[in-house]
């Protein structure tokens, strides 16, 4: 058994229409802690926050709704249409994030917990930009929530109410997923039903709190 003193740290990431909140989700009932970079987002572009000033100074107050609250279908549509816009984003946003990320790992570590995964949707691309925020958190590998590429765009489609052509955009704006299977230590096949996810997942939960780093 993995020693009880000992959290151990990975990383879970995906693409659009990947069905990595449902892994999540999944591995957060079997006891994992999760740290969710895109709540973490949220919680520091609320309304109030020094970031949403800094976005709407970087990209126009036509990315706020009429509450003053982030419009983030406003503002994803200048950042997947523009490589440099999502790097001026990446710079507002990620070093913030990676703070809040270290410290709920932090906490995890102190509070002993089996297993903590750190849940970045852009974990590979942000390596690829010099900027690997699950290394600076100690993850010693990654999950990697896997669909084929049409199951992405259809899920895309109907989760953002878009056309084909905006759901390709945005899938083409990360790293292929087929790419990111190669890269990861740890695949779940979210292409099925919840029962096989759930099987899939209860598998590899299993695995990471009893085996040793490396495993």
């Amino acid at each position: 058994m993995l020693d009880a003193m000992r959290t151990r740290v990975v990383g879970l990431t995906g693409g659009i229409g990947s069905g990595k909140t449902t892994v999540a989700g999944f591995l957060a009932d079997l006891g994992a802690t999760i740290v969710d970079a895109d709540r973490i987002v949220h919680e520091l572009q609320a309304p109030g926050q020094p970031m949403l000033e800094d976005l709407a100074a970087e990209f126009g107050r036509e990315i706020l709704d009429a509450s003053g609250a982030l419009d983030r279908k406003a503002l994803g549509a200048i950042v997947f249409a523009d490589p440099d816009a999502r790097l001026r984003l990446g710079r507002i946003v990620h070093p913030k994030v990676g703070i809040e990320m270290l410290r709920q790992v932090t906490a995890a570590r102190e509070a002993r917990v089996p297993l903590a995964v750190a849940d970045i949707p852009l974990l590979y691309e942000g390596r690829r930009e010099g900027r690997d925020t699950a290394g600076a958190l100690g993850v010693e590998g990654v999950i990697l929530s896997w669909v084929p590429v049409e199951v992405q765009i259809a899920r895309t489609m109907e989760r953002d109410d878009c056309t084909r052509e905006a759901a390709v955009a945005r899938i083409r704006a990360q790293i292929p997923i087929d790419e990111k299977r190669d890269m990861a230590e740890w695949v779940i096949d979210n292409s099925g039903n919840v029962a096989d996810t759930e099987r899939q997942v209860r598998q590899l939960y299993e695995k990471l709190v009893e085996a040793e780093p490396g495993d």
